[in-house]
Order: structure tokens, then C-alpha cells, then sequence
């Protein structure tokens, strides 16, 4: 086939464009998934101090990655509704081997011996108190995530990404082509209370050996925030389906679903 008539193909060229954001935002979600911030703070708000499972202290305290996961779950589901079962678990075992082979690649610059300039004044500033006084050590910091948190996170993302498809169309089963928001917001609920545990059940309690309590209190928090946003993403979806209908034309998408369904 010709590359011309692959790119005027639009049913090919949106499964391109979603695949693309599909892996892309996987790989970052891991990447920026060392950084835990505070989404109190984020929004001007004091810290909350929950108590769960006999833990103290507990506040919406979240990594980085969390942010993205819902947008991936989300996009799952319109793969899902267009393109069925197969492409799903293909994407999915892909974003997998490449986010393995990306922190392989970034294990290997770790070990690269550093250049002394870089190294040691590169970050440096006028003010040696905002500056890094060793470049090295912070890269290797930051890009060096442990091994159990790499892990745990591809086997929560394949098992809430399986979770999600076969809930999805289960759904589907019984709602046809109506209510979107329920079987693209209730499957994301299910397979996000699934993931939110065995990501951290394998890192930290595993890995790590946290208290089994302390595990499924976090768990349970980073949980309230993930349901919070398939609510609020919910419009999102609506909003995407639309988009993609004016891009295929009614008669190709409703021949897509009919097919992906099956």
C-alpha cells in the first residue's frame, strides 16, 4: 500500500495520532512519576491529615504520574470503542516494551562516566544556594527510579489496562451504543481501584517493606483523587467522541464501532 493512501486513510491516521498520545503519555507518567507533590498546595490549601487504617498524617500527597494515568485510562476507552480488544492489548504490551527499553537506555546514561565541567559548575549559580553542586548525583537521583517501582507499575498499568477492556465492553453489552459516560467512566473506576493498589503493594510492600496498612491507606488516597477525576474527565470523553465522528463521518465511525464490538 502506498504511504499516500495510508495517510488519506483517516480511520489509520487516528489510530496513529491516539497510539501516539497513548504511549507518550504512558512513558511520561513514569518518568515524572518520582515527584510527589501536594494537591492541597496546588490548589492554595492547607494539607489535609486524614487517618486511614490506623495511619496518621495522611494527606492527597500524589506522584507526578498520577496526573496522566486517568488521561491514559480515558484514552483506552476510546481506542477501545473504535478500534476493539485487540488494539488495546497491542498498544498496551507496546507501551510496555518501550517504557522498559526507555529506562534501560536511561540506566546506561546513568552509568556514563560525567564530565568534570558538567559535573561540578554547569549547575551552579550565582547563588550557590539555588545552584546543584554535583550534576551527576542529581541526574542519577532523579532519573535512577528503583527497579520495584518500575515493576509494579507495568504490572498495575497491564492488569487495570485488561480490567478496563473487559468491563468496558461487558457494559457495553448490556448499554449498546448509550450511556458513553458509564462504560467509559465506570470501567476506569474499576481497573483504577485495581491499579492503585498493585503499584504500590509490589514497590513499596514488596519492595520495600512497608506495613501492609500503610500501603493500603496510601493506596486508598491516591484512589479518592483517581475517582475524582474519571468524574470530572467524564465531558472529556463526550467531547472526544464528537471530534472523532466529524473526522470519520458518521457512517465510517458507527461501521468501526459495530466491528469493534464484535
Amino acid at each position: 500500500m502506498a504511504i499516500n493512501s495510508i495517510i488519506k486513510n483517516r480511520a489509520f491516521l487516528l489510530f496513529i495520532i491516539l497510539s501516539a498520545f497513548f504511549i507518550a503519555n504512558a512513558i511520561v507518567a513514569e518518568f515524572v512519576g518520582l515527584k510527589i507533590f501536594s494537591l492541597e498546595k496546588l490548589f492554595g490549601m492547607q494539607p489535609l491529615n486524614l487517618r486511614l487504617f490506623g495511619v496518621d498524617g495522611l494527606g492527597l500527597n500524589l506522584t507526578a504520574g498520577a496526573i496522566l494515568w486517568p488521561v491514559v485510562f480515558i484514552m483506552t476507552d476510546i481506542i477501545n470503542e473504535y478500534y476493539g480488544v485487540k488494539a488495546v492489548r497491542f498498544l498496551s504490551y507496546l507501551a510496555v516494551g518501550i517504557i522498559f527499553y526507555a529506562f534501560f537506555m536511561v540506566y546506561g546514561a546513568i552509568g556514563l562516566p560525567p564530565n568534570e565541567w558538567w559535573q561540578f559548575q554547569s549547575g551552579l549559580t550565582k547563588d550557590a544556594a539555588t545552584g546543584v553542586s554535583d550534576m551527576h548525583l542529581a541526574f542519577n537521583k532523579v532519573m535512577g527510579q528503583g527497579l520495584w517501582i518500575i515493576v509494579g507499575s507495568m504490572i498495575a498499568f497491564l492488569v487495570g489496562q485488561i480490567l478496563d477492556v473487559a468491563i468496558f465492553h461487558r457494559i457495553k453489552s448490556y448499554t449498546g451504543e448509550h450511556k458513553i459516560w458509564l462504560r467509559a467512566t465506570g470501567s476506569t473506576l474499576i481497573s483504577q481501584f485495581v491499579d492503585s493498589y498493585i503499584v504500590l503493594l509490589v514497590a513499596f510492600w514488596i519492595g520495600a517493606d512497608w506495613e501492609l496498612t500503610r500501603v493500603l491507606a496510601i493506596g486508598t488516597v491516591n484512589y479518592f483523587y483517581k475517582f475524582g477525576m474519571a468524574i470530572l474527565l467524564t465531558p472529556l470523553i463526550y467531547l472526544v467522541h464528537f471530534m472523532i465522528e466529524r473526522f470519520l463521518g458518521h457512517e465510517v465511525a458507527a461501521r468501526m464501532k459495530a466491528e469493534a464490538a464484535a
